[in-house]
């Protein structure tokens, strides 16, 4: 079973995912666009996310390995995105603690992720909405199905021009969310 969802918020996530274990669906695979793979099971698991700065291969490896060894299994996914899935049975010893600054490290580097391309977004929107109409002039002055017919041919390019300016909105709600986050981290 494939599912796509999006989150701002990582404490979600891993709720959502643990709700997914309990409904009988482990996680196998998580990619960097919001694509989750589950597979059925009749056992009880737990899954925790972990917050890692950029690891280099070798520490990587060990750092993967020191939570082998307390039987926690490694999901793949997305390797540079900071975010480690993990996950095995319950047996009551279920809790992983990752560092506060690990955690502010991964709100720092979505901020910016979310800043520059909301910023070149917002200026590629001030470049086209010079003009200020969306429609071509003469639509307004036509009758009928010529009317229509012009109105529906474009706004296809009505809504493609209007994207960035969307871009924009999307790009602020994502930052804004995310530095609540931030700050809810830094007050605790």
């Amino acid at each position: 079973m494939k599912r796509f969802k999006v989150f701002f918020n990582i404490e979600k996530e891993e709720q959502w995912l643990n709700e997914q274990l309990q409904k009988g669906f482990r996680c196998t695979q998580v990619n960097g666009y919001g694509m989750y793979t589950f597979e059925k099971t009749d056992k009880r698991y737990i899954i925790r996310l972990d917050y890692q700065d950029k690891l280099s291969k070798e520490a990587f490896e060990e750092y993967k390995g020191i939570y082998e060894d307390f039987g926690w299994n490694y999901i793949k996914g997305p390797w540079l995105g900071g975010k480690r899935f993990w996950q095995k049975e319950d047996d009551g010893q279920n809790e992983i603690f990752s560092d506060r600054q690990s955690q502010s490290n991964y709100y720092k580097r979505l901020l910016s992720y979310s800043f520059w391309p909301g910023m070149l977004c917002l200026a590629y929107s001030s470049m086209i909405y010079k003009d200020t109409r969306l429609y071509h002039g003469d639509l307004w002055g036509m009758n009928g199905s010529l009317f229509w017919k012009a109105f529906f041919f474009e706004t296809p390019f009505v809504l493609v021009k209007l994207l960035p300016g969307l871009m924009v909105i999307f790009f602020s709600i994502f930052y804004y969310k995310t530095y609540r986050q931030y700050a809810m981290l830094k007050e605790k």
